[in-house]
Parts: structure tokens; sequence; C-alpha cells
């Protein structure tokens, strides 16, 4: 019973232990980033006391989502909300859909920024990709710096939302990014210096969103993930089961999810249908102006329609009719019109039937019938429109549609759930599996010398839809340096903007050299290459290992050993086996560096039975692993810079940083010099307060100095650097410090004296108590608190006197803060004085009966002692076979 008992209890212990672990607060913090076409979220998970571990982060000006913008104007740099106030009026200073232009080809990018009417100033870079010219038409930022600026911007609200540090990411991507989009974004992720834990695809963020507070032990599930976003449309197919693991001894169930499939249209967004309205208002403005005026050659003009355009397309969606306004449109022509939701659809009429194609193809590739699919969850801002939703509902043929996901953060809280999955400092007490899959399959291609035609053939490297992340190992028959070349598996499905299914080149050499080096060894087969893939945890493939495999069979001298009688009948014939390596295309745990491998069998034999009889020659196979160099030679979108031009950029917008802060630096110092004057000058001149308090004479000069900066702030001030506003604002205050002072003091002074008076007649009452109650405290210890307090008595009615008599414009006769400490130190000393302990009786000598007695008494305690201490030992076993029975116990199903 004490043994179970003990048991028990050393498993309460570890449970509360654990427990403690999971839910621990944690000074550190995880992020994760939903980087949208037009806008980007940013969530925050940080477990403190008291508020939700996962939370949205909101931008200055107090919004969950900030425009994915960046300016460059008048040597400044303006982000996301700054950077909006800008679009109307300088269209060209204003980048935008940077997210979309990663590892693109310059031509892609110049046809899909003319296509949204966007006047940028961008030259094709050393990569064949887009590189923008910013406004002092000298300085270019490629498309990863820009969308680096943008990251860091994202970083910058973690941290002021959960008030530490915030470095580690998760970052979401549309399905349809390939490898070159994927990299750039990695890259840019480096420069803004954010390391990140992962890429995660929109709909696997959006699935963990909506399984995490689900259960599924007792029905299996398939969901659809319908997407339409600013710029494209997907639809994903996820399968959410359950499994059963073991955790503290029980048998719990385990959510999970699988994405099964997803299709994608990268071209067919939100702008998509805006820009069918653009189109519409731009002819029939053009119309009213006549003339062969065309509004579409106004970079200006544009911006401003598309803006009010945007506005309008929300309207429509809860509205049957919309007016749109544009003041001075054109040629100081304003444009007013309005158009019904009728017309509107009318006019997308050829995109409706276009945006269920991705759900169409998911459906017909998955098998399944539309009655098998438990929902279809809407995300992304564009399905709020209710022409999409009809269409939705009459493919499906259900009368409502699942909406149970909020559209616009499904995916950014999604991803934050990923992130803190991934962290090692955070762990949440929720369980959600995930297995993702690559959204392309990738084939291997070979060329080199004296390769045999089947291995110089495409080979399938990556199955599309192959679990994140995985490994992979190939081997063939080669001798000489040969390169490898990475590609999409159907030159049908690339990403877009992207025109050769190769994405990656590698030259691997120094196997010609290794071939002469073994050639005149005893070759026991022909020479190999092994090379190691890996496919990560956000979808990036590459080749991380390549080695020559030789097989060498040689003659080895080894101890001849002979066997004694009693020994012989139980030993094998002295054999060596061995079997060749073969050509492999699994995965593969080979560790052996240089070493050989020789089975043979009995080649010692422990034991006294043996004698050595000299020195025998026996054939043995070695295998070495020598490992071969790899140069990537990819050229084009999907090149990786230099080392020195990342370190450059980083260069390049660590200096940007440093000049956004003196720029807020030396604006929040302007705003407190502006504010400060405004203040002043209103409490000086309406307050009858400050009459008591200085003369006339000192107001007025007060005054005037005050308009005098105030003169010089809109003046010369308005190009003035941070230490001149602050110069000019310590100027001022030494001379109305000292004014404020006094005010504050009128009020504060007579409160100090009345906390004072109150409390030493509190103390009068505190004495009593201690002659009537504690009587060990000594007399003079009494004595001398009573001496303080008459003596502050003294001093307050001394110092009330002579404040009297001192004019309110000079300096007081005594302060505030000097009454608060002399009481405070009265307070601590009677505090001393009040823990004076009461004194311990003392204790008479026994006599000698009873120290007989008590002798006995000790005898008996021994007794018990002896006793007891066999019972702690029984007890110390009991806990023993417990721990021994814990750590028996098999360990918990890891999560998928």
């Amino acid at each position: 019973m004490q043994s179970r008992m003990a048991s028990i209890l050393f498993k309460i212990g570890l449970f509360l232990s654990v427990l403690c672990l999971v839910f621990s607060p944690s000074q550190s913090a995880v992020m994760s980033i939903d980087l949208g076409s037009e806008w980007v979220k940013v969530a925050v998970v940080n477990l403190k006391r008291g508020q939700s571990p996962i939370t949205v982060a909101i931008n200055e000006m107090s919004k969950r989502k900030s425009p994915n913008l960046v300016a460059f104007h008048s040597g400044d740099r303006l982000l996301g909300e700054e950077a909006a106030g800008l679009v109307a009026r300088y269209p060209e200073k204003v980048y935008s859909q940077t997210r979309d232009l990663i590892g693109k080809p310059f031509n892609y990018s110049k046809s899909l920024l003319d296509s949204l009417y966007l006047p940028f100033d961008i030259t094709e870079d050393s990569r064949g990709t887009a590189s923008f010219k910013i406004d002092d038409r000298v300085t270019t930022y490629s498309v990863e710096e820009l969308v680096a600026m943008i990251l860091g911007y994202a970083a910058n609200l973690a941290e002021f939302h959960s008030k530490v540090p915030v470095k580690d990411a998760v970052i979401s991507v549309p399905p349809y990014f390939g490898q070159a989009e994927r990299k750039g974004l990695l890259r840019a992720a480096q420069l803004a210096g954010i390391n990140v834990l992962s890429l995660i695809n929109e709909h696997s963020g959006a699935a963990l969103q909506y399984g995490i507070d689900k259960d599924f032990s007792n029905e299996s599930r398939h969901v659809v993930f319908y997407d339409m976003g600013t710029s494209s449309t997907y639809a994903a197919l996820v399968y959410f089961s359950a499994y059963n693991a073991k955790e503290f001894g029980k048998t719990i169930s385990v959510n999970q999810f699988q994405v099964k499939d997803v299709r994608w249209l990268p071209e067919l967004g939100g702008q998509n249908l805006e820009l069918q309205l653009v189109e519409y208002f731009a002819d029939e403005f053009n119309k009213q102006v006549g003339n062969g005026v065309d509004v579409r050659k106004s970079p200006k003009a544009m911006a401003k329609l598309k803006k009010q355009v945007k506005r309008t397309k929300e309207i429509l969606s809860a509205n049957t009719m919309a007016p749109i306004s544009v003041e001075s449109l054109y040629d100081d022509r304003d444009f007013r019109s309005t158009i019904t939701r009728e017309k509107f659809e009318e006019l997308c009429e050829d995109l409706w039937e276009k945006s269920l194609l991705p759900l169409k193809e998911v459906l017909k590739h998955s098998g399944l019938k539309l009655d098998e699919i438990y929902a279809v969850e809407l995300i992304g801002g564009a399905t709020r429109v209710p022409k999409l939703q009809a269409k939705l509902q009459e493919y499906l043929g259900r009368k409502e549609l699942d909406r149970h996901l909020d559209a616009d953060e499904a995916i950014v809280l999604g991803a934050a759930l990923h992130a803190a999955n991934l962290s090692d400092g955070i762990k949440l007490n929720r369980k959600l599996g995930m297995i993702d899959g690559s959204s392309y399959g990738f084939v291997l291609e070979l060329d080199g010398p004296d390769l045999l035609k089947e291995d110089s053939t495409r080979q399938l490297l990556v199955q599309r839809m192959k679990k994140l992340p995985s490994k992979m190992f190939r081997s063939f028959t080669q001798s000489k340096d040969f390169e490898v070349s990475l590609a999409y598996e159907s030159e049908d499905t690339l990403p877009p903007g992207v025109t050769s299914p190769i994405f990656a080149q590698y030259s691997v050499s120094s196997l010609t050299d290794t071939s002469e080096k073994y050639a005149s060894r005893n070759l026991s087969s022909p020479i190999k290459a092994s090379l190691h893939f890996s496919l990560s945890r956000s979808g990036v493939l590459s080749l991380d290992r390549a080695d020559a495999v030789i097989e060498v069979t040689e003659w080895v001298e080894v101890p001849k050993k002979n066997l004694t009688v009693e020994n012989s009948t139980n030993v094998a014939p002295n054999i060596s086996t061995e079997t060749g390596a073969k050509n492999s295309s699994e995965e593969s745990n080979d560790n052996t560096e240089d070493g050989g491998n020789s089975n043979t069998n009995n080649s010692t034999i422990e034991g006294q039975g043996t004698a050595d009889l000299g020195i025998e020659r026996k054939l043995k196979k070695r295998t070495f692993r020598m490992p071969l160099k790899i140069v990537e030679k990819t050229v084009g979108p999907a090149m990786s810079p230099s080392k020195e031009s990342l370190a450059e950029a980083k260069r390049k917008l660590e200096e940007l940083d440093k000049k956004d802060t003196e720029r807020r630096r030396t604006a929040e110092l302007k705003n407190n010099l502006e504010g400060y004057i405004y203040a002043t000058k209103e409490k000086l001149e309406t307050s009858e307060e400050f009459e008591k308090i200085s003369t006339s004479e000192e107001r007025q000069s007060f005054i005037g100095k005050l308009d005098e900066v105030q003169e010089w702030l809109y003046m010369d001030g308005e190009d003035a650097t941070a230490p001149e506003f602050q110069e000019r604002l310590d100027l001022l205050k030494t001379t109305g410090d000292p004014i404020f002072f006094r005010f504050k003091e009128l009020t504060a002074r007579p409160e100090a004296v009345e906390y004072a008076r109150k409390y030493l007649v509190e103390l009068q009452q505190i004495v009593r108590g201690w002659e009537l109650n504690k009587p060990w405290i000594p007399k003079d210890r009494i004595n001398e608190v009573l001496s303080d307090a008459d003596k502050l008595k003294s001093w307050l009615d001394e110092k009330e006197a002579e404040q009297k008599k001192t004019p309110g414009y000079s300096k007081p006769a005594f302060t505030s803060s000097e009454v608060y400490q002399k009481a405070f130190d009265l307070e601590d000393k009677v505090a001393n004085i009040n823990r004076i302990p009461k004194p311990k009786p003392k204790i008479e000598k026994p006599t000698s009966n009873e120290t007989d007695s008590s002798g006995e008494k000790a005898q008996d305690s021994s007794t018990s002692s002896d006793n007891s201490s066999q019972d702690d030992k029984k007890a110390r076993d009991s806990d023993d076979s417990a721990k021994e029975k814990v750590e028996s116990e098999p360990e918990g199903h890891d999560e998928l």
C-alpha cells in the first residue's frame, strides 16, 4: 500500500513539474508575418500572465493590418501608413506589389506593373530581375531590399507590441511560390535581421487556426480552404483526423491535419475586379472631357481613381448601388458618377467562372464528391464579394458557405501557432499535428562524360505534395566530374513569370582526381557518386553533399589462430563474406568516412582455448567515402547574390534604419517643443494662479522668449536637427521650471503639512498603545520618538510662519518634499521600535528526579527514532520502485 501511494505521489509530482514548464511565463517572444500583396499583418506569441498568448500587433494608427508600401520622398524613407499618405500625390515614389516581384524576370515585372498603372522607374540588374530607382535618380534598391524594409517594419511592430526583442518568425507565402521566390524571401528576412524559423504556406496557416480548437477523435473530415486575396486565388484540400498517443501514462487523442492537394490561379484576385471598375470609370471620364483626353496617361490621376474605386467596390459588397467622387482627377476637373452592383457583376462576368477553376481542379484530382466535403472555408478579403459567394454556393449546391475563420487574420494567427511550436522558448498547451507538402514536383538532371544513358536522363527527385521536410539520396556509377541541374517536374505548371524549368545548377568536381588516385587499387565495383538532397520545412530544395564511393578488395595480414579441442566443435569455418554496394535511390544513413567495412566471422575467439600460430593473409573489402566539391552555377533570377553584395545591402538598410530613428527622434523633439510652447503660453495667459507665484514682468519676459522660439520654429527651425530642438526646449525650461515648481507647491506644500500634522496626532495614540500593550519597549526609545515628534512640530510651525512672510514669486521657505522626508523618517523610526520583540521567559534548571525521567524519555525517543528510520528506508525503497515503474513506461507518440 505504501509502495503504491509513493508511486502515485511521484507521478503527481512529475506531472506538476512538467505542467509548470508548459505554463511558465517567458520573457521571449516569437512572431508571425502574413506578407500579402497589399497588406502585412503581424501576430506575436508572448506568454505573459493576464493576457492572451497570441495577439495581433497594431500599428501606429491602431490598425490591425498595415499597407505593404515603401516610399522615398525628400531624402526620407517612409513605411506602411506613412507611405500610404503619399500614394495619390506621388504615385511614382510609393512602391507596392513588391512581394509578387520577388524572383521574377524583369520583363514579367515590367508587364505586371504596367497592367496596374504603377509608374515605377525600374531597371534590369545583373540577375535579370527588376531594381527600383528612387527619387534621387541615383540610388537603386532590389526587390529583396524593399521587402526587407517591410519585414523590418513588421518586426518593429511586434517588438513595440510585446515590449521584448523579437527576432524569430514564421512568414506565410502563397502556395504557388517557387524556389526563386522562397529563397528571395528568406534573403530579405536575413537582410532585415529576422531569423526565419520556417516559411509556411498560407493554406496551412489557415488550417492550423481552423483545427486548433476542434476535436477530430470521433470524426475525421475533409475541408477545402478557398482564398481569394488581392492578387491570387487558390483552393486547398485538407484532411483533419486524430491519433492516440501516450502522455503521463494516459492515452490521449491528438488532432492532426494533412494537406492533400492545392490548386491556384496566381493572376486572379480582388485587384482584377477593381481593374474592371477602373477601366469603366476611365472610359466614362474620357467621354465627359472629350478632346482626345486619356486619363490613363496620367499616373497621378490613375492613382486617385484606383483609390476611390477600392472604396466603391467595398460599398457594393453591402449595397446595390455605390457612388464615386474624385476631386481634381485630371487637369483640375472633378469626376462624379455612380454604378450599380448589377453593372459591376456584368463587367466582371468572365472572372466569375474563372474564379471557380481552383476549386474544381482540387475536387477533380481528389476523387471526392461534393457531399464528402465537410466544409468550404472562405478566407481572403475578396471572398466578401456577394457575386463570388453566389457562384460558390451554386457550384457546391449549398445554401450557406462556411465562414468560421476571420478572413483577414486566420493565416497570421495560424502561422503564430506554428511559430510557437517551432520555438525553443515558448510552448503552448495545445497540440495539432501538421503535414504539409511540396506544391511542385522536382526532377534531377545529370550531365557529364561517361554517364550511362539511363543515368543522364531526368530522374524524379521530389513527387508533388511530398511531405515537408524530407531528405533524398541518389547514387550512380560515375568516375569523372559532372554537373547537376534541379528543375520543376512539369513545364506546364511553372511558378508565375518563370520561363525555364531549371532553377538550380551545380558543378561537382574532385571526382576525376579521386578516381585516378584509386585506379591502381583492386576495385571490387565501379566508382560511384552519391548525392544528398534536402527539402526544407520552408519548401526549399538544395543539394547538401556529394561523395565519391570507392570499394576496394585487398589482401590483409591477420593473426593466425588455432582452436583447442574443447572449443573446436562450437566454431564455424573461418570464412569472410562480403556484400557489394548497389546503386540506390533511397534515403541513406551512411556515415562512414574514409573507413572500411568487413564482415569476417569468428576473426577472434575469446578464451583460454586459443593459441597464436603466426600471421595469415585474407581478402578484405574496404569502402571509402571521399567528399566532393560542389560549386553553385545557377544563373538568372534564382541566382544567389554574392556575400559582398549581401553585406553591402545590409549596410544600406542599416544606414536607412539609423536615419529613420534620427528622423523620428527629431519629429518627437519638435513636437515636444511645439507642445511646450502652446501649453505654457495658455497657462500663463489664462490661469489666475500664476499671478500668485510670479510677477507681471517675469510672465511677460517668459512669454517673449516663448514667442521668439515659436517664430524660429516655423521659420529657420523647419529643417533643424534634434539637438537644436532639445537645446531650445532646455533653454525655455530654465526659465519656466522655477515658475511651474512654485505653481505646483501652491497645492503640494499644504497637503504635505496636513499629512505630517495628522501623523503627529496618530503618533500620540501609538505611544499610549506601547505603554499599555508593550511594556517591554525601553523608555529611552519612546522618549526619543516623542522628542523627534516635538522637533518636527516646531519645524513645521517655524517654516509655515516663514512661508507666510515670503512672497509667492520668491523661492519657497520650504517644500513639500522636505516635509514628506521628515515625516517618513519619523515613521521608519516608529516602525523599528514597534518591531521590538517581547523578551523570552527565564527557564529554571530541572532537579535530579526530573533529570532521570527525562533520560528515560530520551531513551524512548531513541527507540522511536530507530523505528522511524526503518520506516523511512521502506518508503525510499517504495519511491525507487515507483521511479523504475514510471521510467519503464513507453514514450508518447511524437507530433506529426
